[in-house]
């Protein structure tokens, strides 16, 4: 009985030296937990209505920004569509949002030309101007409009970041603007086979 007590005693320190599971190393800035952008409620460019539980089962990418910009959403919508081509069959669980912050000129019709066009899976989201405003809030994004040379005639800066969600709906990471495919695509895969 004594050796099978010292035994049981040996195994049970022993369990208690092994390293604690290492939490997974993303290239992006870690946000687990954070207590904002918790959903959405937008309306997709073929007219469906969307809320974040709609994609449970999916890892979700929510980019804010505007169809008329010169360079950061063209560049991160590109980015995103690379990085999916490096997941192969994983990337059919992957949903790619483009939330625009110009609804006055942003369309649905312009969204679906536009999004589309870098992946077809890519979905273009809007709002009114008004719940915008509030998504925004609770998005920690800012939006505001320069180089004004006419009412429809502008540029809008805004955050460049783009949210991340787990296949369970929990936001886990924070997307820095000028992310490389190669790292997003490593994000991504790390989340799909950790969640």
């Amino acid at each position: 009985m004594k050796g099978w007590l010292a035994a049981a005693v040996a195994a049970f320190m022993l369990a208690g030296c092994q390293p604690a599971p290492q939490a997974p190393a993303f290239q992006a800035t870690d946000i687990t937990g954070a207590a904002f952008a918790r959903d959405f409620r937008l309306t997709d460019h073929n007219g469906q209505d969307h809320t974040l539980a709609d994609f449970k089962g999916k890892i979700v990418a929510v980019f804010f920004g505007y169809v008329h910009c010169p360079d950061v959403c063209p560049t991160t919508l590109s980015d995103f569509a690379r990085a999916l081509q490096q997941l192969g069959p994983q990337a059919e669980r992957v949903q790619v949002i483009f939330v625009t912050v110009d609804p006055q000129r942003d369309t649905p019709d312009l969204l679906k030309q536009f999004v589309p066009a870098f992946n077809p899976g890519f979905l273009g989201m809007y709002t009114d101007a008004e719940s915008l405003k509030q998504l925004a809030k609770e998005y920690k994004v800012v939006y505001q409009k320069t180089s004004v040379k006419a009412a429809d005639d502008y540029l809008i800066d805004h955050s460049a970041g783009t949210y991340i969600y787990d296949p369970k709906g929990n936001l886990r990471l924070l997307m820095p603007y000028g992310s490389s495919p190669d790292a997003i695509a490593k994000d991504l895969k790390t989340l799909l086979e950790t969640s």
